[in-house]
């Protein structure tokens, strides 16, 4: 399975601030944004990952990120000329996934759970090939499995409806009349076929490839899976000001009062077989004039025994 991070966009939401930066390069609490969902494509045992940007932002994601390899990752780069809709990025991104399946993630976008990246296994497990076949565990030929999140104001969202077996029924763009409270977050796994289907997609009325009508082709076949996060999940999307201060306080409540870090990415390659104890001591090393670099050496020495 190939990964995605969508990281362009102008940012609008966020001037002055994203003026002269990247969105998705902002901080966080403690890290860079796009850091939390790299760990949310690692924690699902993605490493070759394309990160699509602006243009004028590329040189910045490539000063942060490198090639990925100090992470065991493969990371390529992309660019996204304008904001042209979600499912653009698999136009762009169709020599990397080279008709594999893959997991789309909004660069703005941050997940935390328990059993996340078991959660993550069983829908990339259950997802089907062109014509179906499932391998693994979990719901044998899903062609798109969709993460819902429960929320107050969902006419604010793209919503989806699931049946008893949580199979897609019905999905609806910031509908006037919910039929659910489930808001469609931005993480996406499609099969194989996502590329073409991408293809044959038109422009909506605001002239975007909508996500939304990526998904329908595949509900309309029966093959759309909503997997309900369900209470005791944080789903946070970065995209205001209000949000972005609330999600920095949000990791850095938990962070504190947990002795942990959120979308650490030296600890989740380490903790994914990625690297090794040594290579993740060493990346702390280079950072150790600061809490974040001693907790990733610390993390390394606990993992060694």
């Amino acid at each position: 399975m190939k990964g995605i991070v969508l990281a362009g966009g102008t940012g609008t939401r966020l001037h002055p601030i994203t003026r002269g930066v990247s969105k998705q390069l902002l901080p966080v609490y403690d890290k860079p944004m796009i850091y939390y969902p790299l760990s949310t494509l690692m924690l699902a045992g993605i490493r070759d990952i394309l990160v699509i940007t602006t243009p004028e932002d590329a040189p910045m994601f490539h000063r942060l990120l490198g090639d990925g390899g100090e992470f065991g990752l493969n990371l390529s780069y992309a660019t996204q000329a304008a904001p042209n809709g979600i499912a653009e990025a698999f136009l762009i991104g169709e020599q990397h996934i080279d008709g594999d399946s893959t997991a789309l993630v909004l660069g703005d976008n941050i997940f935390h759970g328990p059993g996340f990246s078991g959660m993550l296994r069983d829908a990339r497990a259950g997802l089907g090939g062109a014509h179906g076949h499932g391998h693994g565990h979990g719901h044998e030929g899903d062609g798109c499995v969709l993460f819902g999140y429960p929320v107050k104001d969902p006419e604010r969202y793209g919503v989806g409806e699931a049946d008893a077996t949580g199979r897609l029924i019905s999905i609806e763009e910031k509908p006037a009349k919910p039929r659910s409270d489930r808001a469609i977050t931005g993480l996406y796994l499609y099969d194989g076929t996502a590329v073409e289907r991408a293809k044959a997609l038109t422009p909506s009325t605001r002239g975007e490839l909508e996500i939304t009508d990526l998904n329908r082709a595949y509900m309309d076949e029966g093959r759309a899976r909503l997997v309900d996060l369900g209470r005791g999940f944080a789903w946070l999307d970065t995209g205001t000001h209000e949000s972005l201060q609330e999600a920095g306080q949000y990791v850095q409540i938990l962070e504190n009062r947990q002795g942990i870090r959120i979308a650490c990415l030296e600890e989740v390659a380490l903790r994914m077989g990625f690297i090794d104890a040594e290579a993740c001591y060493s990346l702390g090393e280079k950072q150790g004039k600061n809490g974040y670099g001693e907790y990733v050496m610390a993390v390394a020495q606990a993992f060694t025994g």
